[in-house]
């Protein structure tokens, strides 16, 4: 199982991708000013802080199962003002009806039905409002560590993966909020890059990951070596030695009807 417990940690790994992702979403999702807010697995609130910069909300609310990444997140300077709530994703602690918009970000495939996790954030949304999300698309290698991934099973590892895999398809995601009744559905993908300074610095991010860092803890220091070398053989290295690495993501948005 994948555990976030460590906000720091997570912020140096994913933190890096989740806000270019997350400033491109709510760009395309391009929400009104003063609406209520519910962010679904808020974790160590990166989006939450993304959301209270550039959305004017009246009000946001983070939800996350893990203490240790809601402590992250409020002394995070940047979401001063949102509340943080150790919550679960299947029982959002608000009434019917109750908020402007909902949104899970790269959480969607981590929850343990997503259908019906996405129905739970209908429930709290009144008419006319928007339930979204964005999600790493690993059907496609959008995962930005993806290709670490793949060189690590190569050389005989076994990188933890999302329990919900598959749900990220932009097909899925349609019927999933069809499902919850949901209406007016967009749907769009998210290509996003990030610049390290040099190999080290790429390194350093990676080894951070949640995902993969059980697993390269238990291989050996050849198998490792081997790894590295074949995934800095398919990144792109500048000449100045930076390396150049893509992720992609896909975002649905819906209404509730009325």
């Amino acid at each position: 199982m994948i555990r976030f417990d460590d906000g720091a940690a997570y912020e140096r790994s994913m933190g890096l991708w989740s806000r270019p992702a997350g400033e491109v979403f709510l760009d395309w999702l391009a929400p009104p000013p003063g609406l209520a807010w519910v962010d679904v697995g808020c974790g160590n609130g990166a989006f939450t802080e993304l959301i209270m910069q550039r959305c004017a909300p009246a009000a946001v609310d983070g939800i996350d199962p893990s203490e240790g990444q809601l402590a992250f997140a409020r002394a995070r300077s940047g979401a001063a003002g949102a509340r943080f709530h150790q919550g679960d994703a299947m029982a959002l602690p608000f009434a019917d009806r109750s908020r402007d918009a909902a949104t899970m970000a790269l959480v969607i495939f981590f929850v343990p039905d997503a259908a019906g996790a996405v129905a739970e954030m209908a429930r709290v949304v009144r008419p006319g409002g928007i339930v979204s999300t964005y999600v790493w698309d690993f059907a496609t290698g959008g995962f930005p560590w993806g290709v670490v991934q793949e060189e690590v099973r190569a050389v005989g590892g076994a990188p933890l993966l999302p329990p919900g895999l598959g749900v990220e398809r932009l097909e899925a995601l349609r019927d999933i909020w069809a499902g919850a009744g949901l209406c007016d559905l967009v749907t769009c993908e998210i290509t996003v890059q990030r610049r390290f300074a040099d190999v080290a610095d790429f390194w350093d991010s990676v080894a951070c990951n949640t995902s993969l860092r059980p697993t390269m803890a238990t291989l050996p220091a050849d198998r490792i070596a081997l790894m590295k070398r074949r995934v800095e053989a398919r990144v792109r290295i500048e000449a100045d030695g930076a390396v150049v690495h893509s992720a992609k993501a896909n975002a649905i948005r819906g209404c509730v009807p009325g």
